[in-house]
């Protein structure tokens, strides 16, 4: 028997196109993102003409270059199960409050879809996801590199690409510095106003784009923000409100270039030495499940 696409480590272009609502003959390729999650499948999805001047090549000014296929958009397949319609709607729900405090600005659109899987069990409902694709740097905050030095490597990245920058380096880290404040405010705005945060941890969830701003880019795992003193884990063991909580403070930390409030009442609560130590201790036990998995 075939296995559930939603257990695969990995899908192909033949792997979607063999599911009953995509079309056998989509005019498309769907290759294999680099930046997997545990939590869905993400799929490029390719104009096959783009695809093709990859693979032979083009003429520039007498050097064969192979320009890299850019994504039309993005493909998600979430491999949660759903048990009804409502445990749907609850995680669409979720990407709306998101979308309500991060869009247009701050976040890669998407449009989300429950349809029905026909599966090797039988038919099932299914979350995807079709998601704007984001051009840029990733914006790692665990980075080694501190608040010196981050910009200005992510600046000389651009710099290297076709289009380089046309701003000097000063005035191009003004301005990620002033719409990474904005992006952090309305980050904190959700938390206070609706109670919830996203996964801002995961490596490879935030974008740096050549314009200056923040990005969120993978929207799979949204969780509620809890005052209560527990540490909550999500529903894989863990405990990422808090390694959000703590992702911002290194964003506000390495690209504000100023150190955190304390009296911010959100990093006076999650990051209180306390707090922060048990946090450590949950984080190791869900890496070593990880492991022995």
């Amino acid at each position: 028997m075939p296995e559930d696409i939603r257990n695969r480590s990995a899908i192909s272009h033949a792997d979607v196109t063999a599911l009953n609502f995509i079309r056998s003959f989509a005019p498309y390729v769907f290759r294999r993102h680099f930046r997997q999650g545990l939590r869905s499948h993400i799929m490029e999805i390719l104009d096959p003409s783009d695809v093709e001047v990859e693979q032979a090549g083009k003429m520039v000014a007498g050097v064969r270059c192979f320009p890299k296929a850019t994504p039309r958009r993005m493909f998600r397949i979430f491999r949660a199960r759903l048990k009804t319609l409502e445990n749907a709607l609850v995680e669409i729900a979720r990407v709306k409050i998101v979308e309500r405090y991060l869009a247009t600005d701050f976040m890669a659109r998407s449009t989300e879809c429950i349809v029905e899987y026909q599966g090797p069990g039988g038919r099932d409902l299914m979350l995807c996801g079709f998601q704007e694709y984001v051009a840029g740097e990733i914006l790692d905050p665990w980075t080694i590199l501190g608040a010196a030095d981050l910009l200005s490597a992510l600046y000389e990245a651009f710099r290297c690409q076709d289009s380089p920058l046309t701003e000097s380096q000063d005035q191009w880290i003004a301005t990620v510095r002033q719409k990474g404040s904005r992006f952090i405010n309305q980050i904190k705005l959700m938390i206070s106003e609706a109670g919830h945060i996203p996964d801002l941890a995961g490596a490879g969830n935030l974008i740096l784009t050549a314009s200056g701003g923040i990005r969120l880019v993978d929207i799979n795992n949204i969780s509620g923000v809890s005052l209560d003193p527990s540490i909550d884990l999500d529903e894989k063991g863990y405990p990422v409100c808090d390694k959000s909580v703590e992702a911002l403070s290194l964003i506000e930390e390495k690209v504000l270039g100023r150190p955190v409030d304390m009296e911010d009442d959100i990093y006076r609560r999650f990051l209180h030495p306390e707090r922060r130590k048990a946090l450590k201790a949950k984080e190791a036990l869900f890496w070593k499940r990880q492991v022995g998995s």
